[in-house]
């Protein structure tokens, strides 16, 4: 049976392989992305998010059946917060009635194994706490003392804490809509690629993020797990972080459980 998903970030990485993949499996697929696809929104900005909900609902008619959350940045800057977790967060609860409206509903948002990495507790706390502006200058001060790379990680901590509590209530599981996260290793797309292509920064990723089955993923290796998660089939999994990183967090983390 055919479905409308909409995917955000469908424009390249993960998002376009999902999309791609989706379409192929005989769905109808809205894309959004800051500057090609179905809705242009820059889900950074309140104006942005509430653009996307907007068009969508225009042209789903109000409903959907899946939401992928793809849409996401990599910076030492304020924006990766932004986009990461706020942008995120808005376009799953925004887009949750038009879910709920729909056939077999299921929602995913792609997270990251830098979940597991050290975070900046306070741009944790302020984004679980919904507060934007909180998170954003906490951004700034982890920047500012010369730890930005910790902004990444905190809003991918975030996300995936934000998932284990929303997806529980009635808003979601009551309503019938799973929602889970992927969490993936180090994905080989344009924005991993210079640093893969370089040296030095490659055995800091490699290091980092140690992938013992197969190495470094390609986007179309991700995509099918997102696939199922947001499919009929998944009728019982929810509120769950799936690890689609090569055997990195178990490397990372051992026998811990969340």
């Amino acid at each position: 049976m055919s479905r409308t998903c909409l995917v955000t970030g469908a424009a390249s990485g993960i998002g376009k392989a999902t999309a791609d993949l989706l379409r192929q499996r005989g769905h109808t697929v809205i894309g959004a992305d800051l500057a090609d696809g179905d809705i242009h929104a820059d889900l950074s900005t309140a104006e942005g998010r509430a653009e996307l909900v907007a068009r969508a609902r225009e042209l789903t008619g109000g409903r959907l059946d899946a939401v992928v959350s793809c849409a996401g940045v990599a910076r030492f800057d304020p924006l990766t917060v932004r986009v990461n977790h706020f942008g995120a967060v808005a376009t799953l609860d925004g887009l949750r009635p038009l879910l709920v409206a729909g056939t077999d509903p299921r929602a995913v948002v792609v997270g990251s194994i830098d979940s597991v990495h050290p975070v900046d507790p306070a741009i944790v706390d302020a984004a679980l706490a919904g507060d934007e502006e909180a998170a954003v200058a906490a951004s700034r001060t982890a920047v500012d003392r010369g730890e930005g790379h910790l902004v990444y990680s905190s809003s991918k901590a975030a996300i995936s804490r934000w998932v284990r509590r929303a997806a529980p209530t009635g808003a979601w599981a009551g309503d019938g809509v799973p929602l889970n996260a992927v969490a993936p290793g180090v994905v080989v797309t344009p924005l991993t690629r210079p640093l893969l292509d370089d040296p030095e920064m490659r055995g800091l990723v490699e290091r980092s993020v140690p992938m013992p089955l197969h190495g470094h993923a390609r986007p179309e290796q991700i995509a099918p797990l997102i696939a199922w998660l947001a499919s009929p089939e998944n009728a019982l999994v929810t509120g769950q972080v799936v690890f689609a990183d090569g055997g990195a967090d178990a490397v990372l983390r051992g026998d811990r459980v969340w």
